[in-house]
């Protein structure tokens, strides 16, 4: 089966590089600023589809079904973001005999509607947070609106119907916060999605974030796996994932687990997707949503179970049946952490650091994985996300998987543009995170309290005190040349016998 991918950047490299795995022939496709891109080389063949501008390149349905025709490909992955859960996509190319890797276009209308997701999953008998489940249109009377907040109760959450990513998506506190919260969340959800209907939620918090991967074929059968931690978020948007979670016990586990599959199997659902909840306190979870595609963070899962997801969904398109053990995927082989490497400046309010990577030396060693489309010399363009790379780490344990994140980190090297590292490396040592005790509202919380140093400046000064306990432990093992330095007192001296004595 020759497969056009309708993406770029690391998951197309990931898509292409299970079709060569498979022995199936790949279609990358390309924007004019992507052209010299990884994902066009690794590709058996590549088409321009012109211009810059999502809007006129991987958001254009026509051009991509035009590719794929013109190659002829036999199916589409859409990977995610831009138009992997977009209904009239996968109808179009359904339409136009090719294989949509996903669901049917109507199960991602059906799932794409939040509140039409809020009542399926109460069909199913899956736990749903207090709220709405009629969507609140701009048109609706401010008295009205007031009543069903209050139904509600504060304090509540906007959210756009179409929504996702944190857009559309207002925290309201009181009531007379309300007629203004909902005007913007329509606004945005308006511009974002074209749809500018929200819906009410209250707001559970403190609270955690997990999510429960699923495959399931065309026979019917629905496999779930063991749960992903996403709870580390900078403004709704995920930062950090791991699997499995710290806070989840093996009751709620296996609970995760049915209410996933019995949501998948209510909606007959086919392929990868991935059902979000709310944990709280008392290990009581709410459903908030349902993910028809594959997830950025689906490589954590990947670690723990040893299934290459991505060739699950190819085999899943072509017809094949699930052969998964279900009970072992529930079962977390060690432990897996994933940052999200981005050219942002963190010491700026992570904004975008776009420019030439001049030089880009990953991470590598046992157990390290960098999953990324850019190299050295590739110009990060300013018209997509910013992603470098997904860079993942796998141990027996947490406390390993977190201590070989921080060697992979610092071992990292980007130039040319800022990075987020110097943020995970704190990130990392955190004590809140160290003890698996974070939720949804945490990173905001800290940021907002964080000093003013910055995050090089707190990363520089962990470092630095490294080099002093080198400097102290070698001097009582007999100064700089027991540890075969030159006699010196200058910092990188240090930091080289720092590194031998495995402090650094």
């Amino acid at each position: 089966m020759k497969v056009l991918v309708a993406n770029r950047g690391e998951i197309a490299v990931r898509i292409i590089r299970a079709c060569r795995e498979l022995g199936w022939p790949s279609v990358a496709v390309y924007s004019d600023s992507d052209r010299l891109s990884p994902h066009v080389r690794y590709a058996d063949a590549a088409l321009a589809l012109g211009g810059d501008l999502p809007g006129d390149t991987y958001l254009r349905i026509d051009k991509l079904v035009d590719a794929a025709r013109s190659s002829h490909a036999d199916a589409v992955h859409p990977g995610y973001g831009f138009l992997a859960e977009n209904a009239e996509f996968a109808r179009t190319c359904q339409d136009a005999g090719l294989c949509f890797v996903g669901p049917s276009a109507d199960l991602i209308d059906l799932m794409g509607g939040k509140t039409a997701a809020r009542q399926t999953a109460k069909r199913a008998g899956v736990p749903v947070i207090p709220g709405t489940d009629v969507p609140i249109g701009q048109g609706i009377s401010a008295s009205e609106v007031e009543a069903q907040a209050g139904s509600v109760g504060y304090p509540l959450f906007v959210k756009a119907v179409a929504g996702g990513g944190g857009r559309g998506m207002r925290l309201v506190r009181s009531a007379a916060e309300l007629i203004s919260a909902v005007q913007a969340a329509q606004s945005e959800a308006g511009s974002a999605f074209g749809n500018p209907a929200v819906y009410f939620e209250r707001c559970v918090s403190p609270a955690r974030h997990v999510e429960v991967q699923i495959m399931a074929d065309h026979a019917g059968r629905v496999v779930p796996f063991v749960e992903r931690e996403c709870s580390v978020q900078r403004r709704h948007q995920k930062v950090i994932e791991e699997s499995p979670s710290p806070a989840v016990s093996l009751d709620t586990r296996q609970a995760l687990a049915e209410a996933a599959a019995a949501l998948a199997t209510e909606v007959g659902y086919t392929s990868a997707g991935t059902v979000e909840f709310l944990l709280d306190e008392s290990q009581q979870f709410y459903f908030i949503e349902m993910n028809t595609r594959l997830q950025v963070e689906h490589a954590v899962t990947e670690m723990v179970t040893g299934v290459d997801l991505v060739q699950c969904q190819l085999r899943v398109a072509a017809g094949e049946r699930l052969v998964l053990d279900a009970g072992r995927m529930l079962e977390a082989d060690g432990h897996a952490i994933e940052c999200r490497v981005y050219a942002e400046d963190p010491d700026a309010g992570f904004i975008p650091s776009p420019g030439r990577i001049t030089r880009l030396r990953p991470s590598a060693g046992p157990w390290i994985r960098d999953d990324s489309g850019v190299d050295e010399g590739f110009e990060v363009p300013v018209f997509y996300d910013s992603m470098i790379s997904k860079l993942v780490a796998w141990a027996p344990n947490r406390t390993q998987a977190i201590q070989r994140m921080l060697r992979a980190l610092g071992e990292y090297e980007v130039g040319g543009v800022k990075t987020t590292i110097p943020f995970f490396q704190w990130m990392l040592r955190h004590p809140d995170f160290v003890s698996g005790g974070v939720d949804t509202g945490f990173l905001d919380v800290v940021l907002q309290d964080r000093s003013r140093t910055s995050f090089t400046q707190i990363t520089s000064d962990v470092e630095d005190l490294a080099v002093v306990a080198a400097a102290v432990r070698t001097f009582l093992n007999g100064g700089p040349t027991a540890a075969g330095l030159p006699q010196a007192t200058n910092l990188t001296t240090w930091r080289r016998a720092a590194r031998l004595e495995g402090l650094h």
